[in-house]
């Protein structure tokens, strides 16, 4: 079955950085399209960045040139660097497998990893 491991997350100062890291089984990692989710307290969960099997990559417009994408098949893990953080990033992340639409692929989710950010 699907499993999607989120971890990486914490408490930092605005201006800060985070890496989080996704393991997941349970799927071909490799020919998948994979994307960072968040869902804000009373928000809907939200794709804010994207990466296909070759690479390419896609950012929603409020983390554009702060956050970057990457994966590393050979681990079945995605990563997400998150820099000069804002307090309106904070909000619990999670990975799935990314539709064009920016919808999840899956409806399982893992647990996530939350992410806070203080001014």
């Amino acid at each position: 079955q699907v499993q999607l491991v989120e971890s990486g997350g914490g408490l930092v100062r605005a201006g800060g950085s985070l890496r989080l890291s996704c393991t997941a089984s349970g799927i071909v990692f490799s020919i998948s399209p994979m994307g960072w989710f968040r869902q804000a307290p009373g928000k809907q969960r939200d794709l804010v960045a994207s990466i296909t099997s070759g690479g390419n990559t896609n950012y929603a417009t409020s983390v554009k040139g702060r956050f970057t994408i990457s994966r590393g098949n050979t681990k079945n893990t995605l990563y997400l660097q998150m820099n000069s953080l804002k307090p309106e990033d904070t909000a619990v992340y999670y990975c799935n497998v990314a539709r064009s639409s920016g919808s999840s692929y899956y409806p399982q989710w893992g647990q996530g990893t939350q992410v806070t950010v203080s001014s």
